[in-house]
């Protein structure tokens, strides 16, 4: 990683000076290397030299001139580096080390982009954990999206990761399930005064009825269930319509790419005893009270603006109870870092969850599990909210999106926004085939390439294999050079990525790559009466063709080779 090399080079002067005695700073801070947002300012950057200048006692200026010195050209790194400003050390990287990356991604091949700096490590993410109510809608969607390509971000860099759908099968949300499906059994129609107050109105509940009558089987992800037909047996059609649900779950995400490594169900944390038991040592440990008939978490001891009711005075406990035994659980299994990907309506239970870990007292530490949330989803055709589907009712299901515009364009739409960022899903832009569609702009990039491979085995050339580095000295011109620092610079986008939780940094990254291809191809000819810059300009597009099948393939996102 280029960034990286950078700071090693930096470090070693530092070292160097040290030892020099023309700088006395020990020990030096950690070296962090920027990019300069003017690119004329070079191609990194440092302040390095005004952390360390009030310790030196000397002008920043005067400390980054030392390490210049130092530096020298890095080995050939570098063409040169300059201060700027009150110290700003811009580093400018030789146009040899540019093209030395492409040999570099050539031998690492599907390799190129990932990084070991998760080493190993276990991390588990839980997402989309959707209660078995109806289809996913666009909000699980987004959170599918984001939640996968955070796990295949933690995966590229190097980490363990365990996926993880959490899930209520009991409750009263699951009994109104239960009672929709009986009256569709019965012959009971939603606006037939015996239907449930709060019974659920789509067609999908018509299906599981048709289904549950037909003692059909249902086999999904972590349930096999046959229906029993008995439209007076409440238990059995409550059964078969969790996993009737929970198939078409499951079918939604496999058409999504998704999938999941473990389930976990709300009400095993009951039948386990694991919520009466946080129950009792919240109050062994001294942090719980009774109050007005319910049982009270001190959550202000741990930073909430109020305690918190546990357990209500009918009895039944709040939301967030059996969310600390989840988490408690989790820290048993071995999951010492845990991401939580959910909608911004779960705000609110951050703090009273991290309140209850803590006062657990088992060492959790502070700040633990850590949280991802996501906006919500304004779906868009023809300049108009759409919000009703045929067969949820009365929202857009997920599966209406991947009929519509595709997985790739669902998919890439989902996560090229910060996820604390509202998001508006134009659906006719994502179905567009213009460079107005950003996933289309990106997959075109790569189709063209290989049209441009196509032609070039018509005329006679192909893409050297291994070629010299002196070879590629004739790829110099702005455009190339360019296309090069945006190729090399995967690495160290796939680990902000990573590191930040925010897959969207390569969405921009792959629309930069695939502009930088573009402005290219627009400028300079491929092939030519000049065979040496013909076979090097073919081995240039080679390399990005590879770098933009690599992130699209982290991202989920296919590479396809003509459109």
């Amino acid at each position: 990683m280029m960034r990286q090399r950078i700071a090693v080079l930096v470090e070693a002067a530092l070292q160097h000076a040290a030892a020099a005695e023309e700088l006395i700073t020990a020990p030096f801070p950690a070296v962090i290397i920027g990019i300069p947002a003017n690119p004329e300012h070079g191609d990194f950057s440092c302040n390095i030299a005004m952390q360390i200048a009030k310790g030196e006692r000397k002008a920043p200026r005067q400390v980054a001139e030392t390490v210049i010195r130092f530096i020298g050209n890095g080995g050939g790194l570098l063409s040169h580096a300059e201060i700027a400003g009150p110290g700003f050390i811009n580093f400018y990287v030789a146009p040899a080390a540019w093209q030395q990356t492409l040999l570099e991604i050539e031998s690492q091949g599907t390799a190129f982009g990932l990084t070991t700096s998760g080493a190993s490590g276990k991390v588990q993410v839980e997402f989309v954990s959707a209660n078995p109510t109806g289809p996913l809608h666009i909000g699980h969607g987004r959170g599918a999206a984001i939640g996968d390509t955070i796990c295949r971000l933690l995966c590229a860099t190097g980490w363990d990761v365990t996926r993880e759908f959490y899930y209520n099968d009991a409750g009263q949300q699951i009994t109104n399930l239960a009672l929709s499906v009986q009256a569709r059994c019965l012959g009971i129609e939603p606006d037939d005064p015996r239907w449930p107050a709060d019974g659920y109105q789509g067609e999908y509940i018509k299906d599981v009825a048709v289904s549950y009558l037909a003692q059909e089987t249902v086999d999904s992800d972590d349930r096999h269930v046959t229906a029993l037909g008995d439209p007076q047996d409440l238990d059995a059609i409550q059964s078969f319509a969790v996993a009737s649900l929970r198939r078409e779950q499951d079918l939604d995400l496999k058409a999504f790419d998704v999938h999941f490594d473990v389930f976990t169900l709300e009400s095993s944390l009951y039948s386990e005893g694991r919520v009466d038991a946080v129950v009792r040592q919240l109050g062994d440990n001294g942090h719980t009270y009774e109050q007005d008939g319910a049982l009270w978490l001190r959550t202000t001891d741990f930073g909430d603006d109020k305690d918190r009711v546990m357990r209500k005075s009918d009895g039944g406990y709040t939301y967030f109870v059996p969310d600390i035994a989840y988490h408690l659980a989790k820290w048993e299994r071995g999951f010492t870092r845990v991401v939580n990907e959910q909608g911004a309506d779960h705000h609110s239970t951050i703090t009273r969850v991290r309140a209850g870990l803590q006062a657990l007292e088992c060492g959790i530490p502070r700040g633990w599990p850590e949280y991802v949330l996501h906006q919500m989803v304004t779906v868009l055709r023809g300049g108009e909210e759409v919000k009703i589907s045929k067969r949820a009712g009365s929202y857009v299901t997920l599966r209406d999106l991947i009929d519509e515009v595709g997985r790739d364009a669902t998919r890439f739409f989902f996560i090229m926004r910060k996820p604390d960022s509202q998001l508006v899903f134009d659906i006719d832009l994502a179905k567009q085939q213009t460079n107005e569609n950003p996933v289309y702009y990106v997959q075109y990039a790569h189709a063209r390439i290989c049209s441009i491979f196509e032609n070039a085995r018509e005329k006679g050339f192909t893409a050297p294999e291994q070629p010299l580095l002196h070879e590629l000295e004739v790829l110099d011109t702005p455009e190339e050079l360019q296309l090069m620092k945006r190729m090399a610079a995967l690495p160290d986008t796939v680990d902000d990525s990573a590191q930040n939780f925010e897959p969207h940094r390569l969405t921009y990254y792959l629309t930069e790559l695939a502009g930088c291809f573009h402005s290219f191809y627009n400028k300079n000819r491929v092939i030519s009466e000049d065979a040496a810059l013909t076979h090097a300009r073919l081995y240039l597009l080679k390399r990005t063709a590879q770098t933009l099948k690599n992130a699209l393939t982290i991202l989920g996102i296919s590479a396809p080779e003509r459109m």
